[in-house]
């Protein structure tokens, strides 16, 4: 259990820090569910006959946008969910510049980078920064024992 404490125990922020972190997983979880949702009917074939990828990793691209935006939005294995959501991302912008050579930013309306970068750097930074306060991580697996004074006074401020 210690271990999965160290990997999926809420890392200490400040209450306003929290709440931040809180509002950027349950938008950009929205998000991810409402993209993920129509890859998820189709989670082996979702890219149709043209697609680039196989099967697997469309099921995988599918489980992450899905289940990992349903896993940011209640906070519950955060840094797990962002791994594959980085992974899947990480794709998203290596085929769209490589592929379709896309521009960062559309100014015609056709694909760019913009969007799957900003969830890309959403993701580095959930697993960075973890879950926060307000997640069942905190629940599940608690916090880190405080290594300062410092650090102890944030287990006293009111949940």
């Amino acid at each position: 259990m210690k271990i999965l404490n160290c990997i999926f125990g809420v890392t200490r922020h400040s209450v306003y820090g929290d709440a931040a972190l809180l509002l950027i997983r349950v938008v950009v979880g929205m998000a991810f569910v409402i993209h993920g949702f129509s890859k998820i009917q189709n989670p082996f074939g979702w890219m149709g006959p043209e697609g680039f990828a196989p099967g697997i990793f469309q099921a995988l691209a599918a489980l992450s946008e899905f289940g990992g935006g349903m896993a940011w939005i209640v906070g519950l294995l955060t840094r797990l969910a962002s791994l594959g959501i980085a992974s899947t991302m990480t794709v998203a912008v290596l085929s769209m510049a490589l592929m379709m050579g896309a521009p960062f930013v559309s100014k015609t309306g056709v694909p760019a980078l913009e969007l799957p970068a900003v969830y890309f750097c959403v993701a580095i930074l959930l697993i960075a920064m973890g879950p926060g306060r307000f997640s069942l991580d905190r629940l599940v697996f608690g916090t880190p024992q405080p290594s300062t004074p410092r650090e102890a006074q944030w287990d006293r401020q009111p949940k």
